[in-house]
């Protein structure tokens, strides 16, 4: 989507720990409205660039403004307008949803009317819960709610569906929706990226503190001219070396009865079932497999690989 007025504009980010550059001239801008995901390894730069953006963590170089405000200067104002759920949060275990919610709600001047908040997050029901008896993913509607609490304009989200089953999972995936359809904007990371490339406009890819890639999850993909995989079962006794001379085909393999095709070209399947059928060869659980952000990652972090270090 194109930008829009920015709520985010980052230049030359720098930040160390000792020897260690965590960022390292790090630049990029979020426009009002989107939702922009920020992907990388473990130890890549992500949970310092975001709390830095956040006021929590001071850079030692480059420029930020986050809704037109310092982080550095003005972060008391800076609070009144963003929500934050972080990577790892906790409650006392015998403190009530409700309790939590008012405590929230009274950090901030003007505060949202939390009730309704509840409603939309499905967990009206456990207004009277104490935090211990939520299971994991009420806990984390929970922590949504008290980053919504004061109605924010911004609101990041740090690894929100972590630890959270595959229906849970899409569930957070339509309250990030209902998010940004309330006119706020969203910034996430994530280790998931069928997550990125499902929910966000754009996709920063960070690694070792540099930005190696910015741009939406189609251009991404579209711009990594990976192989598409198409895969089947054939008729015992059928010899796939014929198919490696088609034209795109760059390999070929073959377990069993069932044959792998990789290959490049938007014709590349009507080449392989035209040349099955012309030699007669019966086949079935024909399927393609096209790349995605997952290979974009890996392919842009592969020469560098884990490091292991959080950050």
């Amino acid at each position: 989507m194109p930008l829009t007025t920015p709520a985010i504009e980052v230049k030359s980010l720098a930040k160390s720990y000792g020897r260690l550059k965590a960022v390292d001239g790090v630049s990029f801008s979020v426009g009002t409205g989107e939702i922009f995901g920020m992907v990388g390894p473990n130890g890549a730069g992500k949970t310092t660039t975001i709390e830095c953006l956040e006021g929590m963590r001071f850079p030692e170089g480059g420029e930020l403004q986050v809704l037109g405000l310092d982080p550095r200067k003005d972060g008391q104002a800076l609070r009144e307008r963003i929500g934050v759920q972080l990577q790892q949060s906790a409650l006392p275990d015998d403190m009530k949803v409700w309790e939590a919610l008012d405590l929230f709600a009274s950090y901030y001047r003007k505060p949202a009317a939390w009730k309704p908040l509840l409603d939309r997050l499905e967990i009206s029901d456990k207004t009277n819960t104490r935090f211990s008896k939520l299971s994991g993913g009420q806990k984390q509607r929970l922590f949504i709610a008290l980053a919504l609490v004061n109605d924010p304009e911004l609101v990041f989200l740090d690894e929100l569906t972590t630890g959270l089953d595959p229906h849970a999972r899409r569930s957070m995936w339509d309250l990030v929706r209902a998010i940004r359809e309330k006119g706020k904007t969203v910034f996430l990371t994530t280790h998931y990226m069928e997550e990125a490339e499902h929910l966000c406009d754009r996709v920063l890819v960070i690694d070792h503190g540099h930005v190696v890639a910015l741009d939406s999850p189609a251009n991404l993909v579209r711009g990594l001219k990976s192989e598409i995989r198409i895969l089947f079962t054939a008729e015992p006794g059928f010899d796939p070396a014929a198919l490696q001379a088609l034209p795109g085909v760059t390999r070929v393999e073959k377990n069993g009865e069932n044959v792998i095709l990789a290959g490049q070209g938007d014709r590349l399947i009507v080449f392989v079932v035209n040349a099955l059928d012309a030699a007669g060869v019966r086949f079935r659980n024909l399927r393609t497999e096209q790349p995605d952000l997952d290979d974009v990652f890996l392919a842009l972090t592969a020469e560098t690989g884990l490091d292991g270090v959080s950050r």
